[in-house]
């Protein structure tokens, strides 16, 4: 897993150490495992060896992110495999340390990790895949006409490689992370007061003229006694009475509306 890249590193580089020179290391000048090669790829083209010597901890992170890890699908191997992987593309190549895992899964030997390689790997231990790595990874050292040189050193380095990715093998994957949703609580809308005034200003005067129809339709109650015509003269002022208050209602209304579009401009 990706989470596993700068324990990987600060691993791998306590074995790389700083700068080495040997005529004899067919890889040439390195500092903290970095070729002279890599670091003009991926850092300053025309690079001096005094150059190498001077490189920085992100210009190391980078080179050994891009060169390395990302060429043996780093962030999608599982913990402990990746590791083993990395350190053996490090000491010995990607292509050669892809082909060896395939080799252990099953897959086409291509040296380039994809689904195929991902989906066989899904199957087995990690505890399995890291052992055989490494099992596979000391045969080819021993093949190495180096071997006299440095096979002390290597067998070292691949000792506490396995030792290492097996510790991480056995820790479990990062759960997802968890969401918590925490309740907001939505105020009521409180009426702008401005709003409220003019509601009680407009409101106020329709219930004036409410008033005065109520009043005059009493009035001629009074004045028309208990005659049938006077019945029937309230029962129409009742009726016009009605209808103006369902029209007063549906302005009453309007004015409201009126007035919000008026505040929020």
């Amino acid at each position: 897993m990706d989470r596993n890249f700068a324990r990987a590193l600060s691993l791998v580089l306590k074995s790389e150490g700083l700068w080495s020179d040997n005529p004899a290391d067919p890889g040439g000048a390195t500092m903290k495992g970095v070729t002279l090669a890599n670091f003009r790829r991926y850092v300053k083209a025309d690079a001096s060896k005094a150059d190498l010597r001077k490189i920085s901890d992100d210009q190391v992170a980078t080179v050994y992110r891009r060169f390395y890890w990302d060429a043996v699908a780093g962030a999608q191997l599982p913990g402990g495999v990746d590791y083993a992987l990395f350190d053996y593309a490090v000491n010995s190549g990607p292509g050669r340390a892809a082909k060896c895992l395939q080799a252990v899964v099953g897959a086409k030997q291509d040296g380039k990790i994809g689904p195929d390689t991902l989906v066989k790997l899904k199957g087995m231990m990690r505890a399995t895949v890291v052992d055989e790595v490494c099992d596979q990874r000391m045969a080819f050292l021993k093949r190495l006409p180096t071997w006299k040189t440095f096979g002390k050193g290597w067998s070292s380095r691949v000792s506490s490689v396995r030792d290492e990715a097996m510790k991480m093998a056995a820790l479990p994957d990062a759960p997802p992370p968890i969401r918590v949703e925490v309740p907001v609580e939505v105020p009521k809308p409180v009426v702008p007061e401005k709003v409220e005034q003019k509601v009680k200003e407009k409101s106020g005067f329709l219930s004036w003229l409410t008033g005065l129809f109520g009043s005059g339709a009493i009035g001629l109650g009074w004045l028309g006694g208990m005659d049938w015509q006077a019945v029937l003269a309230g029962g129409v002022v009742l009726l016009v009475f009605l209808l103006i208050l369902l029209l007063l209602r549906s302005q009453i209304v309007a004015a409201v509306r009126q007035i919000k579009a008026e505040v929020a401009e």
